[in-house]
């Protein structure tokens, strides 16, 4: 009698749900039929990017890597360095303009080096990683 009652409670609730359309198989979220007010867009501004408006030099950029630590954590043929860390820069080949925003903003493990180096220094790195990569 009792399994009697369980099956007959279990077939309810089963009923119920179906009949209330949670198991009709339809994903349903909190996602709003009509947006009200505007979505923001992104912006462009390297206002915080004051390197991307220098002229990076090479040869200063690779004394940088090497001083900064970077070949621990990232390969670059160029630097003679195999770190596995961060990503394989001869792979990846950033512009310039990557470059810059990830030294200076950081990302992920990558430190932010805004802080830590001159705006001409940022750019003297990102020249190097460039020409070494062909990016």
């Amino acid at each position: 009698m009792r399994r009697t009652l369980s099956l007959l409670a279990f077939l309810l609730v089963a009923v119920a749900l179906l009949t209330a359309g949670c198991l009709d198989g339809k994903q349903t979220g909190a996602t709003p039929e009509k947006v009200v007010g505007t979505v923001p867009t992104a912006t462009t501004s390297t206002a915080d990017l004051p390197a991307l408006g220098l002229k990076g030099d090479a040869t200063a950029g690779k004394a940088l890597f090497v001083s900064n630590g970077c070949g621990s954590c990232h390969t670059l043929a160029a630097a003679g360095s195999n770190g596995a860390v961060g990503p394989n820069l001869d792979q990846a080949k950033p512009s310039y303009e990557l470059a810059v925003t990830r030294l200076t903003k950081g990302q992920g493990g990558m430190p932010a080096f805004g802080d830590r180096l001159e705006a001409q220094q940022i750019a003297d790195l990102a020249q190097y990683v460039v020409e070494s990569t062909g990016g």
